[in-house]
């Protein structure tokens, strides 16, 4: 009896399978990422040049004892140096100048004779800009230069750039908080979500504050309570805001509060160099966005008696509680609105 041999079938490959043809949304789903992504490269390299490319002064607050004609010539060393680069102060005595430069009123204070007051604190920029700069009006009166460092750098931050990086980690976890609150629970009650917002607040805070302050590397040596109510409020509204972009704008939230937090507050905050050196469109934002509030009254709480401490006791605050409610009308206002009109059976526009 003939056995049946079966045929074998030709193998086909994966170019010999017709693919259906591209859908009308392939183009977009291809070009829009590298559009989105480039787009945010592109502003991140750009407001980082423009902000460190070749940092100047502008307006930076100095002071002196000197009156007359020594005042004069001394503002005419200062322009000569930088033009436009100081804004000169006077003070009665080298007492009330010392203060001055300790509260961070002033970067630094010619007091005459060739002597200069400044703080280390405030970084190696502004060091090496006030020396440079109160050189020739110290030769001038035919005296060197000499500098008393009065508010110096604390030990474990000799550079005064850990601030710059324990905020920079700290906006980075905020904004990945607000993006991940909604995608692991889009549909967390309103209450619950604010509890985590909290937390994460609170939890960062006391991390922040305890790896970078006295219990950790002593970069941020201030009291650790107040420390770490600055840091746990930066970190809420840096989170908060994330969210309420996300809701407002969508997917489109995440690129702007990509650009808004990471990009504008992390370059403007102040954690490189004070923000008198930054370009004049960029200078404002270091006085309303929360990175540029918060490491302003860190640095205060660290080295510079408070500074800006309760300016940020104020603003930051403020951002959480605004986001809080643009979050509630729309988590609770608009989707219990929009519940009642079902019940009742009334035609209400869709709701995001």
């Amino acid at each position: 009896m003939a056995q049946h041999v079966p045929t074998r079938q030709p193998h086909k490959h994966a170019l010999d399978v017709a693919h259906p043809p591209p859908r009308s949304g392939t183009a977009r789903a291809v070009l829009l990422p590298v559009a989105v992504v480039l787009l945010i490269g592109t502003v991140f390299v750009s407001v980082y040049l423009a902000a460190f490319h070749a940092p100047r002064p502008h307006d930076l607050r100095v002071g002196t004892t000197e009156v007359g004609s020594q005042q004069e010539r001394l503002r005419e060393d200062l322009a000569h140096a930088v033009p436009g680069g100081f804004a000169l102060e006077t003070f009665p005595d080298a007492h009330a100048a010392r203060h001055a430069v300790q509260d961070r009123a002033v970067y630094a204070a010619y007091l005459g004779q060739g002597k200069l007051l400044y703080g280390s604190a405030n970084g190696a920029a502004v060091t090496a800009t006030v020396t440079t700069a109160f050189g020739p009006a110290a030769r001038a009166e035919h005296h060197r230069l000499a500098v008393e460092d009065v508010a110096p750098a604390a030990a474990g931050d000799t550079r005064g750039l850990s601030v710059f990086y324990a905020a920079f980690g700290l906006v980075l976890a905020g904004y990945l908080f607000g993006m991940t609150t909604y995608q692991l629970a889009p549909r967390l009650q309103y209450r619950h979500r604010m509890a985590s917002l909290a937390l994460f607040g609170v939890v960062g805070g006391v991390v922040v504050s305890a790896v970078a302050g006295s219990p950790g590397f002593g970069a941020l040596p201030g009291a650790f309570l107040p420390l770490a109510l600055v840091v746990a409020l930066m970190g809420t509204a840096v989170g908060a805001t994330t969210m309420v972009l996300l809701r407002v704008f969508g997917p489109a939230g995440v690129s702007l509060a990509s650009i808004l937090m990471l990009i504008l507050g992390n370059s403007t905050s102040g954690g490189i160099m004070p923000p008198a050196y930054l370009p004049a469109w960029l200078r404002p934002l270091s006085e309303i966005l929360p990175v540029g509030v918060g490491v302003r009254a860190m640095q205060g709480l660290s080295r510079f008696q408070d500074d800006g401490l309760t300016r940020a006791l104020v603003i930051l605050p403020l951002w959480v509680i605004g986001a809080a409610l643009v979050l509630y009308l729309k988590d609770v206002f608009r989707r219990g609105a929009r519940a009642r009109s079902a019940v009742d059976g009334e035609p209400h526009p869709a709701v995001a």
